[in-house]
């Protein structure tokens, strides 16, 4: 990581809340799509949605040997998911639970 001094590192805080600002603005996952897709390179994008792949196999119960012949994702990488659904900031499996909530009344 960047060494910075307390104002950028300041300023890169405040950034960070109107990013999440700008995310919860978006109505569509079309809209968001394209905020992600003018965020990030092809490659990032292409990790930030193998990651998701990998927490949603997760989330399902499957190995991580399988989650990697599935997903073509490192088993180094399936563990890092793993460890931060279970000891990250709660963002994995809120999102988790939120799906899985809106998936059951779906169907309802």
């Amino acid at each position: 990581m960047k060494q910075r001094d307390h104002g950028v590192r300041a300023a890169n805080r405040a950034a960070r809340g109107s990013l999440a600002e700008a995310f919860l603005s978006l109505e569509t996952a079309e809209e968001c799509r394209a905020l992600l897709k003018d965020l990030t390179t092809p490659a990032e994008l292409e990790a930030l949605v193998d990651r998701w792949r990998v927490a949603l196999l997760l989330d399902e119960g499957l190995p991580y040997r399988e989650i990697n012949e599935r997903t073509g994702v490192s088993v180094t990488t399936v563990g890092r998911v793993a460890r931060f659904i279970e000891q990250g900031n709660g963002g994995y499996r809120l999102a988790l639970d939120r799906l899985r909530a809106a998936s059951t009344q779906a169907d309802s």
